[in-house]
This record gives C-alpha cells, sequence and structure tokens, in this order.
C-alpha cells in the first residue's frame, strides 16, 4: 500500500529540519498540528463574528467604526469617506463566508449601500481600501452588475489622480502647488486597478498600476529595501522635492506598517503580471522584516523598527496581521526553502495574534477583535488602540491559512 502524506505535513516535517540544522532547540511539542492550527482559525471566524455582531448594536445608522477608546467605553467612528470605511464590511463579508451567518451579510447589504456614493470620489487614492476591500468582496461572493458597476466607476475615480509626467497615483493632496505627494500605502490600491482591466478590457487601468508599482520601487525604497513612507515629487516635472516618513518615529527609520503595505502590495502586483521583478521586490522587503534584529521573537513588530525606546514601546498587531496575510500569499510563489519558512513565520503570528495578549475577550474592545494596533504615534492618533484594518487583514490571513491547511 503506497502512503500518501498530504502537501501540509510535508512542510512541517520541513520546518523541522531547517531548525535542527540551524541549531535551534525545537521539539515536537512545540509545534501546532493541522487540527490545533484548524481549531484555531475556527475560532478566530466564530469569536469574530460574535464580535462583529456588537457593532450592529453600537453603530449609528451612518457612522463606519474606526476605532475603541476603553478608558470612556466610546466608539470611535467614521462617515463614509473615511479611508478605513471599506475595511468594517470587508470583516464582515470575510467572516459570513466562513461561518454563514446571515446576520453579517445582512448588516454588509446594509453598510455597503452607505459607502456605494464613494465610487465617485476623486479627492482620495484610498478607493482600493475603501472599495475593493467591500465591493470586491461583495461582488466575489454574490456577483452583480451593481456591484461590478461600482467597482468600475471606483477604477476610474482612482485614475483620475495618477500623472503620467511623476508616473504615480497621487496620494495626499497639498496645499503647495508644487507638491506631488505619494505614500507606499498607495500600493495596497492597486488591485482595483488590476480588477478592472480584466472586467472591461480596458487596458489603461492596468498600465497605471504598473508604472505606479515601478515609480515606487525606484523611489521609495533604501538599499537595504526598507520603504520610506513618503516620497514628494515636482508636479511639474517629477524630480523628488524630498523623502520622509510621517507616520514612523523619523525620516530614514522603517515604519513597520508601511514595511507592511510594501510587502503585500508587491506580492499582491506579482499575482496579477507574474513579472519576476515584482516577485523579487516582495522577497527583498520580507527579508528585511524577518531578519530585522528588532522584529521581537513573537514576529508582532513595534510601530516601528527603529523606535528609540524598544523594547519599551508599542506593537503594532496591524502591521502584523498585513505581514501574516502576505506571507500566506507569497509562501505560494517562492522556493521550497523560503515557501516554508514564510509559511512557518506567518502561522506564528496568528497564534500570537489569537492569544489574550491580542485577541479580546467577547463582549469586550467595543466590538474589535484584536488589541494593540497603532495608527499614527507621531500624530497622536489612535495610539494602542484597536483598528478596523487591523481585524479585516487578520481575518483575511486565517482564510489563507485555512485554505493551505485543508488543500
Amino acid at each position: 500500500m503506497r502512503l500518501i502524506i498530504p502537501n501540509i505535513v510535508l512542510k512541517r516535517i520541513f520546518v523541522f529540519l531547517l531548525f535542527l540544522l540551524n541549531g535551534n532547540l525545537f521539539c515536537f511539542g512545540q509545534t501546532p498540528s493541522t487540527a490545533d492550527l484548524l481549531n484555531m482559525v475556527d475560532k478566530g471566524f466564530n469569536e469574530g463574528a460574535r464580535q462583529y455582531a456588537l457593532f450592529q448594536k453600537r453603530l449609528a445608522p451612518d457612522r463606519f467604526p474606526r476605532s475603541y477608546n476603553a478608558n470612556s467605553d466610546s466608539l470611535l467612528v467614521s462617515n463614509s469617506g473615511w479611508w478605513c470605511s471599506g475595511f468594517y464590511p470587508g470583516t464582515l463579508l470575510y467572516l459570513y463566508e466562513q461561518t454563514k451567518n446571515s446576520q453579517l451579510l445582512t448588516e454588509a447589504e446594509r453598510i455597503l449601500k452607505l459607502l456605494s456614493k464613494e465610487q465617485y470620489n476623486k479627492d482620495t487614492h484610498d478607493l482600493g481600501f475603501m472599495m475593493y476591500c467591500s465591493f470586491g468582496n461583495a461582488n466575489r461572493i454574490q456577483a452583480s452588475e451593481e456591484y461590478k458597476q461600482i467597482l468600475i466607476n471606483s477604477a476610474k475615480s482612482l485614475s483620475s489622480r495618477f500623472d503620467s509626467v511623476v508616473g504615480c497615483i497621487r496620494s495626499w493632496n497639498s496645499k503647495q502647488p508644487n507638491d506631488y505627494l505619494v505614500i507606499i500605502d498607495n500600493m495596497m490600491n492597486l488591485e482595483l486597478l488590476f480588477w478592472a482591466t480584466k472586467a472591461t478590457g480596458d487596458s489603461s487601468y492596468y498600465k497605471i498600476a504598473v508604472t505606479h508599482a515601478n515609480t515606487t520601487i525606484k523611489n521609495h525604497f533604501r538599499p537595504d529595501y526598507s520603504s520610506y513612507h513618503v516620497v514628494n515629487y515636482d508636479a511639474g516635472t517629477g524630480a523628488i522635492h524630498q523623502k520622509k516618513t510621517a507616520q514612523g518615529y523619523a525620516d530614514e527609520s522603517a515604519w513597520a506598517r508601511g514595511q507592511a503595505w510594501g510587502l503585500y502590495g508587491f506580492t499582491a502586483m506579482y499575482r496579477e503580471t507574474r513579472n519576476k521583478k515584482y516577485l523579487d521586490q516582495a522577497t527583498h522587503i520580507a527579508d528585511f522584516i524577518l531578519k530585522h534584529p528588532n522584529l521581537p521573537k513573537d514576529k508582532i513588530p513595534y510601530w516601528d523598527f527603529n523606535a528609540p525606546d524598544i523594547p519599551n514601546t508599542f506593537r503594532d498587531a496591524s502591521a502584523a496581521a498585513i505581514i501574516a496575510s502576505a506571507l500566506l500569499e507569497l509562501e505560494k510563489y517562492v522556493s521550497k526553502v523560503n515557501s516554508q519558512k514564510y509559511l512557518s513565520v506567518a502561522e506564528q503570528i496568528l497564534q500570537n495574534l489569537s492569544t489574550q495578549a491580542y485577541t479580546a475577550a467577547m463582549g469586550t474592545n467595543g466590538g474589535f477583535i484584536l488589541k494593540h494596533s497603532v495608527g499614527s504615534l507621531p500624530g497622536n492618533s489612535e495610539v494602542d488602540m484597536p483598528l478596523t484594518y487591523a481585524d479585516y487583514y487578520y481575518i483575511e490571513a486565517l482564510g489563507r491559512l485555512k485554505k493551505i491547511l485543508t488543500n
């Protein structure tokens, strides 16, 4: 009789051997079984669904959750134009997909109606976050002509912010007419454009996404593959005025979530184009993150890799969740050695995020799933608080891990 060993088991054996060869202390009891990981994943989905039911009791009808202040037991909310507005319906849809809880779908459909007007918003570069994380998932789960047209209009609005001289989509607007500000976060909005080309046959969206990514590779990254947060171009010539890090510790520091956006964004670029330079960029960014001496053993990064008060500073669960989700896609495209490494780190991140240290007790945290994220420490905004995008990428990562474990 032939013994058939599942791929996921082979991966775990390979990871074990790597640890032995590297001289690390490692025993079988420290490695979670596939069943243990699946239990963790399903618990995350079920508890997440229960938490998100709380939002329906606390949210004003025209508001979107943004964060939560535990000291005052107050939910921080936004309107539909806030850049995070798409994450709440997106998480509801991910949770519905996994639990089949119809109340989640009903709430998602309700809030999507409030969000739909943003398809015409040309004053933000964040339409990928706002519309693709929401309507993109809605259309994937239950395709409709209405959702399709909303996404196409959103891609048109996003494309209106592209300038061929600079070679980028403008991120932040500026009062200075010569400023053309582009942030690394903008890599996350390009998936919407790739979708639009596939949906319409119009290659202009694809070309904008590729041009933006190429300009970002050229100008946003340092020799060690860490990224600046902001590059300020000259709006008339495309020359670079300044490179800085608005939400990180300093201009030359590595803001953790910025590194996560780059990792995720260039992984998606490779998926959509199969151009190896994007895969190389993603693996270089992954190496920077995973080999950084200031990355904690539990792989939940500090808010900035160069924060001066490490280890006595804040962790960023949102950065960890984005990194985990990105690694769980990147592992499909790389060598076996790197695949095992990325899978192992992603599992470790999700295990640690799923503990009481980062996952809120049921009925607490205002309805959010994860604790301890950092929005902008320099801006004193959402510091050591829950954030909608931390939840979104955490649930997305759990879904990606489940797919790997069950294949």
